[in-house]
């Protein structure tokens, strides 16, 4: 089992998970991991809708890390439960975003995009008006901007998330045809000493490749990047390392010899 640590993870913490958090740990145990990073949803300035009351993609950070800490030491010798956080960016909230990073030890920071300009690209009506390309390249350039303007992150998560909910998903769809936009993206991060995540959610939706697509993975690592994390996007049990054995031939196939985990937000390099 060449990838043992799961680094996307959400429980009942996250707004859209009901999940016990002992529950998934539990299974991560019956899958012979030896750490995992649970890291619940922290999306200031989330649209509202009918369906998503103000505050839903706003972790009560001090009750989770109160949980946290309660099972990490039940089951401290046993697999290692790392506090982490999805933070969602959006450029106007960049000061908001810091002061919150600062105020918890985290021990791993996912940076993500799922909001662009007040349009959530989960629901049709973000393509109301636009045809798909548009609206990927909306949301490319939103994190572009987001990457320019906040860093106190540790990798960014599923940097081409916006195609698993279009109508064509990933049809039509490269990271050549986009590579004006993606190379600027993975240099900025590159320069930064961030990483990126490998996803395999997206894989699980009926994508052909993870989050981000091969083409992706193959541009970051020939620039240079080596940090990478891999992560499930689980937000129930079952799903916990799902495609981790096809994600760590996908890994190598890209040019990567080793996956990331992170404590207390540095790095360790593990062989794939």
């Amino acid at each position: 089992m060449p990838i043992r640590a799961d680094y996307h993870l959400h429980s009942h913490f996250s707004g859209d998970s009901e999940a016990p958090m002992e529950d998934m740990i539990r299974r991560a145990l019956e899958l012979g991991y030896t750490e995992m990073c649970f890291t619940e949803h922290m999306d200031p300035d989330f649209p509202v809708r009918e369906d998503i009351p103000a505050g839903t993609f706003e972790v009560n950070t001090d009750s989770y890390l109160y949980d946290l800490l309660k099972y990490r030491k039940k089951y401290e010798g046993k697999i290692r439960v790392n506090f982490g956080v999805e933070l969602g960016l959006q450029p106007h909230i960049a000061r908001e975003n810091a002061a919150y990073v600062r105020s918890h030890d985290f021990d791993f920071v996912i940076a993500s995009t799922h909001i662009v300009d007040h349009r959530d690209p989960g629901y049709p009506e973000y393509y109301d008006g636009i045809s798909d390309e548009e609206g990927y390249r909306a949301y490319f350039r939103e994190i572009l901007r987001s990457v320019r303007t906040f860093s106190d992150f540790d990798v960014y998560g599923h940097l081409d998330y916006v195609i698993r909910y279009s109508r064509s998903r990933d049809r039509d769809y490269s990271y050549e045809k986009y590579a004006d936009l993606f190379d600027p993206i993975l240099e900025t991060l590159i320069e930064n000493g961030k990483g990126i995540e490998l996803n395999t959610g997206g894989f699980r939706k009926g994508l052909k490749e993870f989050h981000p697509c091969d083409g992706v993975l193959k541009a970051y690592r020939a620039k240079g990047g080596e940090i990478i994390t891999v992560g499930s996007d689980a937000h129930r049990p079952e799903d916990i390392g799902s495609d981790f054995s096809l994600a760590a031939e996908r890994l190598k196939e890209c040019g990567f010899s080793y996956y990331c985990t992170f404590e207390k937000r540095m790095p360790s390099f593990h062989k794939l």
